[in-house]
């Protein structure tokens, strides 16, 4: 039975500026794109700050860290899909954010009231482990009281669905919210 929906931030719960960086300055040069990869994970599991990491992807795009700092934070939260856990899921199960993050922003990308939402989070940074690591999927079970076989975790990366499907639960590759929806209404439907 599923007692909690965990979400992913970035892609997920808010659009996400990381990728449209990389791809506009990187997708063409295999050795950057492989260089922004590592440091995106060394922000990540918390082995350097934001600040390096902006002034870094800044010189390796040779860019501006202001014109870098404009892509890369323009993170907007997903109003469909907070309006659906409001009304649809809240009442009913626990709600997690599980994030690969490489510092706090949600008090920055989201309002009070889509944060009173969510139940519990766990950012990459924090834990010393990066999805797609099954110990991350564990913990954040963990903290929100609940089995791994009772979440389903919503990511829009295939190999974050994959680990979390390794690490016990069900998952959703995240396309769009209404597909998104449909997939977890039918799961859930299934799990009662």
């Amino acid at each position: 039975m599923i007692k909690a929906i965990i979400f992913d931030c970035f892609g997920v719960l808010a659009t996400e500026g990381w990728e449209p960086y990389y791809q506009k300055h990187f997708a063409d040069k295999p050795e950057q794109l492989s260089e922004a990869h590592r440091l995106v994970k060394q922000l990540n599991m918390g082995n350097i700050n934001y600040k390096i990491f902006i002034t870094k992807v800044a010189k390796l795009a040779n860019i501006s860290e202001e014109q870098a700092i404009a892509v890369i934070d323009d993170n907007v939260p997903n109003e469909p899909l907070f309006a659906y856990i409001k009304d649809n899921l809240r009442p009913k199960y626990k709600i997690g954010l599980l994030s690969n993050a490489g510092a706090n922003w949600l008090e920055e990308i989201f309002t009070p009231e889509q944060l009173t939402l969510i139940d519990d989070y766990i950012l990459s940074y924090e834990a010393s482990f990066i999805k797609p690591q099954p110990e991350i999927y564990k913990l954040m079970a963990q903290k929100l009281g609940v089995k791994t076989d009772e979440c389903v975790m919503i990511d829009d990366r295939q190999k974050h669905v994959d680990g979390a499907v390794n690490s016990g639960m069900q998952a959703i590759l995240y396309e769009d919210f209404g597909q998104m929806r449909e997939g977890l209404e039918k799961l859930l439907s299934q799990s009662t």
